[in-house]
């Protein structure tokens, strides 16, 4: 099984061990809107007018077991030191009057005497802010930067323990996955009857149309300004990683004067419309199923074969007769092809895991998914009953509200060049597609691209791995080029680099930059 953190699995375990609280959704992050966004909106100093009671709010922390979520938060939370609470904001940032929301918070204090507040954002997009903080608290590099910083995670709006909470989908629509699963697949096999009723249900379940039309970008960046002026910080110091990327490039362009520093790991390119991105994204996977694929070819019991240029070949022969049969596992469960693809998706995040593909790939050969479906399940962060938290209808909602639309015939074109890019995920039908999104209640608001030609933005820290599959590192050559931000390379195979795989040389750029506000040197590069 996979341990995952900050949205990516991140180390190797048995199929008896427990995963960390984060999984993620990454690769769900790349989303964008249809229009250039607008310029930054906030003078240097104050809140805007009409905000000043979010602004001015006291966040009332306390014991953190009360705002659990999961099982494992259940047992994450259980740490005495960490403080939770709630932040106000508005619905629709142009009503200040109007309805309002809560943000489940989570604070880790300082160990020392604090700089003041690190905001981070683990990715997703959706993906449990709250657990990320607490989870960063155990890595190698936090003692330095939480002797300097209270760290402070936060459950994007419709997520977690924000409310309201986004809920489109029952626990078995979950459980099928044909309405809800990565945003590889959904368009493919929905109908418009179904793309419809997607709009309906998530409206329904999350307080009405007016909630699900305010969970962009956009609305975010400014409820991580709110937050910045809530913890008492002039100016934002945060990291975001995979998606957090993107928030931290939206919130410079709209906020460029309220900046201290931004490191943003595993970036997106602002530049690049939904298409180029996907396709960008998907030849990522490919180059890292291939990579997988001459890894495992070096043993005479791979599952794929000794020759790696066939290996897509024999992925597909053992995963396509899924499609039309799908294969018993326990009590009531079955593994799709969709299913068997996105576990090794997952497990694609960090070279660690590849041996669990090797073993879920045999098993299957053998005639059994249990090690497959236990990946996807966690993916998912499907519960020991069943259930399922609503973080992946918080990234589609977050999809729904960024992304530009597509008719179906621009879907369909789409989705074949990125299945071109990465063969190893076609099932070899040739569908129709659709826009998931096509009859959500209100258009994108995003716009691309969205963080360009920014005006007084201080020097900021872009992370890239050259081997990253899921944000591969031409997206954060990218971001570093239209953020002017500072490039650290780092030599390797994973998904992200900052904090959670412990690479000192990584982690003392990042924390030398945070606390000093030293960027690493012109051409820096690490290895993994």
């Amino acid at each position: 099984m996979l341990s995952s953190v900050r949205g990516r699995p991140t180390t190797s375990l048995t199929t008896h061990r427990t995963a960390l609280v984060v999984l993620v959704t990454v690769m769900l992050t790349l989303a964008a809107g249809c229009s250039p966004g607008p310029p930054a909106e906030q003078p240097a100093d104050g809140a805007p007018p009409g905000l000043e009671r979010f602004y001015s709010q006291k966040l009332a922390y306390g014991p953190c077991a009360d705002y659990a979520t999961t099982e494992d938060d259940v047992k994450l939370f259980a740490d005495e030191q960490l403080q939770c609470g709630r932040l106000s904001v508005p619905l629709d940032y142009n009503d200040h009057a109007g309805r309002t929301i809560e943000l489940g918070i989570l604070k880790v204090p300082a160990t020392g005497k604090p700089i003041g507040s690190l905001v981070v954002n683990p990715g997703g997009p959706a993906s449990p802010g709250r657990s990320f903080a607490a989870q960063l608290k155990s890595t190698a590099g936090y003692p330095a930067i939480g002797q300097r910083f209270d760290v402070v995670g936060f459950d994007m709006r419709g997520t977690g323990a924000s409310t309201p909470t986004v809920d489109c989908f029952t626990d078995a629509e979950r459980s099928t996955d044909h309405l809800m699963a990565s945003f590889f697949f959904g368009g493919e096999t929905w109908t418009e009857t179904e793309t419809r009723a997607a709009a309906k249900k998530c409206a329904e379940g999350s307080g009405g149309p007016d909630v699900i039309s305010h969970l962009g970008s956009r609305d975010t960046a400014r409820d991580m300004d709110v937050l910045r002026a809530v913890v008492g910080d002039q100016k934002l110091t945060y990291f975001g990683a995979s998606y957090g990327t993107r928030l931290g490039a939206v919130y410079a362009a709209m906020f460029p004067a309220k900046v201290r520093a931004l490191v943003l790991d595993g970036g997106i390119d602002p530049t690049l419309g939904i298409e180029s991105r996907m396709v960008q994204q998907f030849t990522g996977f490919q180059r890292a199923f291939d990579a997988m694929a001459t890894d495992c070819a070096t043993a005479t019991s791979c599952p794929l074969g000794t020759d790696p240029k066939a290996a897509t070949a024999a992925f597909h022969k053992l995963v396509r007769p899924l499609v039309d049969k799908p294969l018993p596992v326990g009590a009531g469960r079955m593994l799709t092809h969709r299913d068997a693809v996105e576990a090794v998706l997952f497990a694609l995040y960090n070279k660690s895991n590849w041996p669990v593909i090797a073993d879920g790939l045999t098993e299957l050969a053998a005639g059994r998914g249990e090690l497959l479906l236990a990946v996807r399940d966690q993916a998912h962060l499907r519960q020991p009953d069943g259930s399922y938290p609503t973080f992946l209808e918080g990234a589609y909602a977050t999809h729904c509200n960024d992304r530009e639309r597509l008719t179906s015939r621009q879907e369909t074109a789409m989705r074949n060049r990125m299945l071109a890019a990465a063969p190893f995920m076609d099932d070899g039908r040739n569908r129709q597609a659709r826009d998931v999104c096509e009859h959500w209640p209100a258009a994108p608001t995003l716009g691309y691209p969205y963080a360009v030609n920014i005006t007084g933005l201080p020097p900021t820290v872009v992370v890239s791995v050259t081997g990253d599959p899921s944000a591969p590192h031409e997206g954060g050559i990218g971001l570093a080029r239209a953020l002017g931000s500072r490039l650290l390379t780092v030599d390797g195979a994973q998904h992200g680099a900052v904090l959670v795989p412990g690479n000192k040389c990584v982690d003392d750029a990042v924390t030398t930059y945070l606390i000093e506000l030293e960027t690493p040197q012109t051409d820096a590069r690490c290895t993994l």
